[in-house]
């Protein structure tokens, strides 16, 4: 004998949810409940990917400025700051998601450091990229570089795909806004491995600091969104 219907029963028929009275499209329907152990296993993926990006910024950043030091590129030299200042912000999340009590006031701070920073990167950029340009400097091919901007154009925008995959699935803000920082370092790398190649293979100088210059405006907005970004109050609940 089946059992009595209630107010609160579920009942799947002909690929629809019925709650009560109410019938929902099984696509909303499912979207709009996530499984604990979906929702952990998200959590799980997306706190590895943050480290797999943390870890990556990191070999970026030395890499690149030592490669940059080496051959006197002053795309390279921005470019391998840049990914320090990065590898800091994305400390900074990885220490927000993981905190057991809310910081805003630690976290604001953390912000306004990343984004002076980038600020100020923005700024010696463009005034090294200036004087290069003004006195002809010729900066050295790079391999080094070249390679590492390659390779950057690749894993970059797969990390970003995947952070946006995860984060849509969880509703986190978090994730989805550091999805769009692992995509505008894609964009720096590309602007980079074109200065890198023509300088190389073309013997145009002049590339180098000009593709330093296409960089400014993408390092200043990351600078000014991190000074008028608001805290992650959020971040434990999405991302935990």
């Amino acid at each position: 004998m089946p059992p009595e219907s209630t107010d609160n029963r579920l009942v799947i028929e002909s690929g629809a949810a019925e709650v009560g009275s109410m019938r929902v499209p099984p696509n909303e329907f499912l979207n709009s409940v996530e499984p604990p152990a979906l929702r952990a296993a998200d959590a799980a993926l997306g706190r590895r990917l943050e480290y797999y990006t943390l870890g990556w910024s990191a070999l970026e950043a030395v890499v690149a400025v030592g490669a940059g030091l080496a051959a006197g590129s002053i795309a390279l030299l921005g470019f391998g700051i840049d990914s320090v200042i990065e590898s800091l912000s994305g400390a900074v999340l990885l220490w927000r998601l993981w905190a057991h009590e809310a910081d805003e006031d630690r976290e604001r701070r953390a912000l306004k450091l990343v984004g002076w920073s980038f600020v100020i990167l923005a700024v010696y950029v463009a005034w090294e990229a200036s004087l290069s340009l003004f006195h002809r400097e010729h900066p050295a091919p790079s391999t080094v570089g070249i390679t590492l901007s390659v390779l950057t154009v690749i894993v970059m925008p797969l990390l970003a795909r995947k952070k946006r995959l995860i984060a849509a699935r969880m509703k986190s803000r978090a994730l989805e806004a550091d999805s769009r920082q692992s995509s505008l370092c894609a964009y720096l790398s590309a602007i980079l491995l074109g200065g890198l190649v023509l300088n190389a293979w073309v013997g145009w100088w002049w590339a180098d600091p000009l593709a330093a210059l296409a960089m400014v405006p993408i390092i200043a907005r990351e600078g000014l969104e991190a000074l008028r970004g608001e805290t992650c109050a959020d971040c434990q609940r999405t991302l935990r």
